[in-house]
Parts: structure tokens; sequence; C-alpha cells
């Protein structure tokens, strides 16, 4: 770059107030970037201060200082709506506010290359749950979704297929007062949230009529089973550890505690089917993406999307499934991790069973009314005689804010 070029572009960088400035051909700025604390520590491995300093080094046209700054990705949906000229460039994000942070203007859409690099290098069902108006917004970096654990010394790999089978072999817990848990059930026998794919906004939750009923009344008849525990997953492992639980329902975030407690007799499987008025159905949970997105007003969009795709590549994400045991979504990385069963049974459940969850927020009018149906069922307040009448309370209450 000539001299007269160099002093009319610092120049223009001056009179137009911005930040940036030419050395040797570098453009220098700033990025801030926003993760959970853990992919900063430096016990850890620093995740994201280490990918961005290679970042940096990848990229001799810019000379990039970070800033770092915590949130969580269920916190980001808040914080950055809430001062956008503060908020960061980049941030990991959970897909499910998804709608809260578009309709706050706070996403950067994905299109031409950025679009059709996501598009081809990871599972259509997590870039469906970063899709908002036909738009995208962001690029996946792990799932979050849910399975079974088991103990091995209890039940066979053919038993874990059945609920109904292993019921008759080993205690199971099952967290029916979590409604993210308790949709697995009026999944399996075909009941909808937000249509059969999730994108019908006005389609609403559909949990009621024969479909929904027949699930309430299974549900009655599994509470009563001595070996159907109902439980969350933090309760379950120590009932597990404790030898009073021979399987549980979790997702990647106990791995570690339950290996540890069931040593080689460690297992994980998708979750098994159950016998609903004399079908063999198959349970079905939610699933989720966590992503990286770039803000909206970000004055460097080029270097925060190359960025994002950075934090999101197949060795970002092997070095987040090696320091913090994050299961990844990138394809190439998932066919080589296939030896690791979590891994396995994460992507299977979701490529094959797993709904993606809308991020409308209306699903909010849901988990309070879930949460009392799954506590009355395991209390025997609902029964044969008024399943259908709760059923239909139950609906009625999860499409309306008032109920």
């Amino acid at each position: 770059m000539s001299k007269k070029l160099t002093a009319l572009l610092l120049a223009l960088c001056l009179l137009l107030g911005t930040t940036a400035a030419f050395a040797d051909g570098a453009e220098s700025f700033t990025l801030r970037v926003w993760t959970p604390s853990e992919d900063q520590n430096p016990d850890l491995g620093a995740w994201v201060n280490t990918l961005c300093d290679e970042f940096n080094a990848a990229h001799p046209e810019w000379d990039i200082t970070f800033e770092y700054g915590v949130s969580s990705e269920s916190d980001a949906k808040k914080l950055v709506p809430r001062d956008m000229e503060a908020a960061a460039d980049v941030f990991l994000f959970g897909s499910t506010g998804l709608e809260t942070l578009c309709q706050a203007n706070a996403l950067t859409e994905w299109g031409g290359k950025y679009m059709k690099y996501v598009q081809e290098n990871y599972p259509e069902t997590l870039v469906n749950c970063l899709m908002y108006a036909d738009g995208l917004y962001g690029v996946p970096i792990t799932t979050d979704t849910y399975f079974m654990y088991y103990d091995k010394s209890v039940f066979t790999e053919e038993d874990v297929l059945s609920l109904d089978t292993m019921l008759t072999k080993g205690k199971v817990a099952f967290p029916l007062g979590n409604g993210y848990y308790l949709a697995a059930f009026y999944l399996a026998n075909g009941c909808t949230f937000f249509g059969a794919d999730g994108k019908d906004r006005a389609a609403g939750i559909q949990l009621g009529g024969e479909k929904g009923v027949a699930v309430t009344n299974t549900l009655v008849d599994l509470v009563k089973n001595e070996n159907f525990i109902v439980a969350e997953p933090s309760d379950a492992i120590g009932m597990m550890r404790e030898g009073n639980c021979a399987a549980y329902i979790c997702g990647t975030w106990q791995a570690a505690q339950t290996k540890e407690v069931l040593g080689d007799n460690f297992g994980v499987a998708v979750l098994p089917s159950v016998m609903i008025d004399g079908v063999n159905c198959q349970l079905r949970p939610f699933t989720s993406a966590k992503a990286v997105g770039v803000k909206s007003t970000t004055e460097h969009p080029v270097a925060a999307l190359e960025l994002a795709c950075f934090l999101a590549s197949y060795d970002a994400q092997k070095a987040h499934y090696e320091k913090r045991g994050y299961v990844p979504c990138q394809n190439d990385l998932i066919k080589e991790v296939a030896n690791d069963p979590i891994c396995l049974v994460d992507a299977k459940t979701v490529s094959e069973v797993a709904l993606a969850r809308a991020s409308y927020t209306e699903f909010g009018y849901y988990w309070s009314p879930a949460e009392s149906m799954g506590n009355e069922i395991r209390d025997g307040i609902v029964t044969h005689e008024n399943a259908a009448e709760k059923t239909e309370t139950f609906t009625q209450a999860v499409n309306n804010p008032g109920v």
C-alpha cells in the first residue's frame, strides 16, 4: 500500500469516526465475544481465547483485538437486546431464544456462502432450529437433547428398546414433573407442538383428543408400577449411586458422573418405546441447538461471520469436545467420534427421533401446566376416570397464558 493511499485511508477513518486503522496492510479493530465462563477458563483449556488467537493468526488481513465477556447461551436472549451498543459482536446462544433475539433485531441473517456453508456441514434438524421466518441466524456448535443412561448389568441392549420390558427387570427413573421430559410421551403418540414439524405457530400445542387421553391413561398406569420412579435427573443419579435406580433420562450434562457411578456397566441408549393403547410407540424428546450468532449492528460483519464459522468449525468443535465434553454436531466430526457411545446416541436421537423445539414465545405457556400435570399424575390425582377431563384442561392451559 502506498504512503499516499495509507494516509488517505487513515484520514477517512478519522473523518468517519471509526476505530479501524490500517498498518502494513492489516485492518485493526476490536471484536467483542461473549461465551459461558467455562469457555474462557484456563483450567479448562480457555477454548474461546485459544481459538480467537488462532483466528487472528489465520487472517493477516485483520489485526483484531478481542474483548471477552461472560454470558451463558440461555442468558444471551436477554443480555444482547438490552444494550445492543455494548453487546458482543459474536456470541453463543440457545436456539430456543431465537424468536426473542430476532424480534429485537439483534441477530445478523446468514445468506450467500455463509448460509450454504451451514446447510452443507451441519445436521438438518439443528439447522432448522436456527431458521426463523425462512431466514438463518446462526451456526450450531452442539446439540441440546436427552436420552437414557442405564446399568448394563441389569438391562441388555435388547431390553432398553422397550420401557415396558425394562420395567419387568429393574427400576427406571423418569422426570414426569418436568415438561421438557413429559412431552416425550405425548409426542410418541402423535400429539404435536406447533404442527407436525414444529413450525406452524397457528396450530398451537395439541395434547388432547383421543391421542392425548391415551397417553395420560398410559402414564396413570406407569406410576402405579413400583419400578417406574418419578425423579429429576439430579436425584436419579443419586439413586443410581445407591443402587436404587438402574436407568434414568437425561442429556450429556450428566454423562461424566454417570460413567463414574456405573463404571464398566455404563450404558447409553436412545429413549425406549412404550406401549400406548396397544401400540408400541417411540418416545420422542425435544432437541434444540446451541449456536454462534453475530450481532446485527456489528461494524465488522465479514470478520464477525468468519469468526462465527471458525468457532463452529471441525477443529473448534473437536477442541470443545476434548476440553469440555461438548458433543460435536459438525457432520464430518460426528462420523469421527462415532465410537464414543454418547456422541453416537446423541446424533441418532437428533437425526432420527427428536423434534426440533420451536423458539416461539408461546412455548412459555406450556411449562407450568406441564409441571402440574406431571405432578398430578405422579400423585394419583389424575385417574382413568378423569383422564379425559384432565387432558383437555391441560391442553387448554398450554395454549392460553391466562389459564
